[in-house]
């Protein structure tokens, strides 16, 4: 995609959306990586779901930790694989508390240590906790860039790096919301919503998919 469509780009989601916010509550940002550590493989609605209660209760590490795994596993035994994410959750919360004095780090090196946390966790957690600009590949944003033609890659890794090449700045802060959004209610998987694309004519993607009515 050349430069300036790209800025074109990111200009139109931002005229829909001026202030976008992940889809995931948290109440700070210990809850909000509990709330991301979650949402592997999981929609947030469910998260959200399960989470209400839970955080409404615990919104520290030490406060999960009193909780103890069998009592975690209570509040989230309707998210895929709350077996293993009750352990890793009780696990980055013992290590919150042992090496970062209970206070999530801004780091993200300390953050990929805590266990159930990879890059895309990382950079959600210092994009919306800590205002860093950092693009979070999920597989709705690595379809949308290699879609679109915004940013290919055939890595996660490798659309990351393409998106913090090429996003212009005033979008880089919220450059990954306005992609997850997009590629979550309108450019989807398996049949992208190209007829009320705002971005369509700067789209890769051929052919665009009909709308209803000429469907």
């Amino acid at each position: 995609m050349k430069k300036a469509d790209v800025f074109e780009f990111y200009r139109r989601l931002a005229e829909a959306n001026p202030h976008p916010e992940t889809e995931l509550e948290y109440r700070n940002p210990f809850t909000l990586v509990v709330a991301v550590a979650l949402s592997a493989q999981a929609t947030d609605a469910s998260v959200n779901k399960a989470t209400r209660a839970l955080f409404a209760e615990v919104d520290t590490p030490d406060k999960m930790l009193a909780l103890g795994e069998e009592g975690l596993k209570h509040h989230i035994k309707t998210i895929g694989l709350f077996n293993s994410k009750a352990k890793n959750v009780i696990a980055l919360s013992r290590m919150l508390v042992d090496e970062h004095g209970g206070a999530v780090p801004a780091d993200r090196a300390a953050l990929e240590r805590l266990p159930g946390v990879g890059r895309k966790t990382a950079n959600v957690v210092m994009n919306v906790a800590f205002g860093q600009e950092t693009f979070a590949v999920d597989t709705h944003i690595f379809r949308v860039g290699n879609r679109t033609g915004l940013a290919k890659g055939k890595t996660p890794l490798a659309v990351e790096l393409t998106l913090d090449k090429v996003t212009p700045a005033p979008f880089r802060l919220h450059a990954h919301h306005w992609l997850i959004l997009h590629g979550r209610y309108v450019c989807k998987a398996r049949r992208p919503e190209c007829w009320r694309c705002p971005v369509a004519d700067l789209c890769a993607y051929t052919p665009k998919t009909p709308g209803p009515a000429s469907a």
